[in-house]
């Protein structure tokens, strides 16, 4: 082989591994000066030899031809639109038409992103990229494919078992940071900003030259796959061979077994979505099962099997006054955005959260700005963009401060975290009062009489310094502060006497410690049955818990692992608060079950389901929702569905009776 023939080859499959590795994965192995360096080279060597011409070398990346006309193309297979839901109630809808459609069968659901951005499905022939055309009306759409080669996480060749050919549908976005970027640039140039990154990322698959294109960072997020001979069954088994073909594909999908699943999937992403670095307006559920999908057909416009649940929210757009930050009872600092009021779902908005420094970077957001703010599912509202048209030329970035804004300790923030930390634990007044705070809160020790107002009052006037101290609080020294009555006093004194009787699991959760929430600290509670058993934990035993990961176990021994927190909770102990399970608690509980995990199924004779699944966790065991090859018995009911009694038969999965678990936990 010729010389030139062969480092040609080496660089183009040493590109493609460096391309595939930044832009799909994320995890960039060579800086990118010596990456540009090679291209060059590459591009150099191309051009003395165009009788060894590729379309899938990386240099077709940086662009460099020229689009008159797009010429239209007719889908072979048509791009369907979704059908739309906004409440917990259409979704059931769907999901009982689904089964009326299917009998008795089992449905498992795929959970999506909903990307915003431009439709785009592409076609692959014998791993190579043959053809991207746009969504258009759904029957046909412009052949874009010399633009959409130039999107680095497009892959050009593929690697892996694919099929010999089929059509991948995705969206063509624009992330937030580059959106950000581009508009930077055009107003430093005198020229008009971008509106929003939809839009944009739409327009920019019809500019005639795709070198333009190349410029732009846009990104391509893929969902769905077409053909003939597909080597998959099920929606979630193709999106993890898309990505082991070298396709981007979001790994947030989820595999749910019913509604509810489906539903806090919805609900996690509608509080969090403002978080990714790309827009997304809602969550797709699709049927997971192919042979499903296929007997459900199509209406005239959209999959049976598919439904889209859009989010619901609202935007106003307001100036940013100015920017403070807050700090939470972990030390952890939270950007929030000042606001020009504003009317915003039925309510005046005044401030909204900008989450850590990453995100106000990622919006390049500044005091001054003209921001749209949306309000969705969660409480506090969000800015989810600048209006660049309305910037003050004379505006500068905005500097994330260095020291915590109460008592002025130089902030830290720890590799793989996104936030700030204040590490002044024991002196910063919002860390102290937010820990006493979270103690005595409904799911923790549920003090009545005491609320926040009322700690930083009693923080305030030195009665207080961690919560420990509530319980030498006499009602002679509550009396006489502002807008304590003698009848309240009583009512706070006698609310944390009674706190002395909340069990161990819930102290556990009140204690604070970072990352063990109320399951979290349940689980806790019922392996090691006492504090002092958890105080002796190493990082290697508590991992070994079901669901209990390094993070969680680096945090509970980083907690005892300090004197102050262990003088604490000793002062606790000794003033009657429970610092273990039970004795009359712990009878009920034993190990029987362990290992073992249980589906319970149907209608009962003397127990309810919730009381057989808490016995089933009392001795040990794991419930599980739906049956599979590691269930190890169905508790079987009267009005049990008969698909559920078919899978287990089909899966050898034992089936016993109401009488028979009993008589295993007797």
């Amino acid at each position: 082989m010729n010389p030139d023939q062969q480092k040609i080859q080496e660089l183009r499959a040493e590109l493609s591994a460096h391309n595939y590795r930044y832009y799909v994965l994320d995890e960039p192995s060579i800086p990118d000066y010596e990456f540009d360096m090679k291209l060059k080279e590459l591009q150099e060597l191309e051009a003395r030899h165009p009788e060894w011409y590729d379309p899938s070398s990386p240099t077709v990346r940086v662009g460099g031809m020229v689009t008159k006309n797009f010429e239209t193309i007719v889908h072979e297979y048509r791009m369907y639109s979704l059908d739309n839901s906004y409440s917990k109630e259409e979704l059931e809808d769907w999901e009982k038409r689904i089964q009326r459609i299917l009998g008795d069968a089992s449905v498992e659901f795929v959970c999506e992103l909903k990307y915003d951005g431009a439709s785009i499905s592409l076609f692959y022939e014998n791993g190579e990229l043959v053809k991207a055309v746009t969504r258009g009306d759904g029957f046909q759409g412009d052949d874009v494919t010399n633009n959409v080669k130039t999107i680095r996480s497009v892959p050009l060749r593929l690697h892996g078992d694919y099929p010999d050919k089929f059509h991948i549908r995705g969206e063509i976005i624009l992330p937030h940071e580059g959106f950000a970027k581009m508009n930077r640039e055009r107003v430093e140039a005198g020229e008009d900003p971008y509106m929003n990154p939809r839009n944009t990322a739409s327009g920019s698959l019809k500019l005639q030259d795709n070198s333009e294109v190349a410029r732009r960072p846009l990104d391509c997020l893929l969902y769905s796959i077409a053909g003939e001979r597909l080597n998959f069954n099920t929606q979630f088994e193709g999106l993890e061979k898309a990505r082991s073909w070298g396709f981007k594909v979001p790994t947030v999908a989820k595999l749910c077994r019913s509604t509810q699943e489906v539903l806090e999937f919805v609900n996690y992403w509608d509080v969090h979505r403002h978080e990714l670095p790309y827009e997304t307006d809602g969550v797709v559920i699709k049927v997971n099962s192919i042979a499903q999908q296929e007997e459900l057909g199509y209406t005239a416009k959209s999959p049976r099997w598919a439904m889209a649940y859009k989010f619901k929210a609202e935007q106003a757009s307001t100036v940013l006054n100015s920017i403070s930050y807050q700090v939470g009872r972990t030390g952890a600092i939270t950007p929030v955005a000042n606001l020009e009021p504003v009317l915003l779902a039925g309510t005046t908005v005044k401030r909204a959260s900008l989450h850590n420094a990453d995100q106000i970077e990622k919006l390049d957001v500044r005091e001054g700005d003209t921001v749209f703010v949306e309000k969705g599912g969660e409480i506090i509202p969000k800015i989810i963009r600048v209006d660049f048209t309305m910037r003050d030329p004379d505006s500068t970035p905005t500097a994330y401060i260095t020291h915590c804004p109460e008592c002025h300790t130089e902030l830290i923030r720890k590799e793989g975290e996104a936030q700030h930390y204040c590490p002044n634990y024991y002196g910063c007044p919002p860390q102290i009062t937010g820990r006493i705070q979270h103690y005595i809160s409904r799911k923790a020790m549920d003090i009545e009489g005491l609320g926040s107002e009322t700690v930083e009052l009693l923080y305030k006037e030195g009665l207080i310094e961690n919560y420990a101290d509530l319980y030498l609080l006499k009602k002679e020294q509550i009396v006489p502060l502002e807008r304590m009555a003698e009848k309240s006093a009583e009512n706070l004194v006698a609310g944390i006497e009674k706190s002395k009787n909340i069990p161990f699991e819930r102290v556990l959760y009140a204690l604070g410690i970072r990352f063990v929430g109320e399951t979290v600290a349940k689980k806790l509670a019922k392996a090691y049955i006492s504090i002092d058993a958890l105080r002796n934990a190493t990082t290697e035993d508590l991992v070994g818990i079901d669901e209990i990961g390094i993070k969680i176990a680096e945090s509970v021994v980083e907690f005892f692992g300090n004197e102050n927190n262990v003088e604490i909770i000793e002062r606790l102990r000794s003033y009657g608060v429970q610092m273990e399970i039970s004795p009359d608690k712990l009878q009920n509980q034993s190990d029987r079950l362990k290992g073992l995990t249980f589906v319970v199924s149907g209608v009962f004779e003397t127990l309810s389901r919730n009381e057989l699944k808490k016995h089933i966790e009392d001795n040990g065991g794991k419930v599980a929702s739906s049956i599979s090859s590691k269930t190890s018995y169905l508790v079987a009911g009267d009005n049990m569905g008969p698909s559920k009694r078919e899978k287990a038969e089909n899966l050898g999965v034992p089936i016993i009776s109401e009488h028979d678990f009993m008589e295993m936990i007797s």
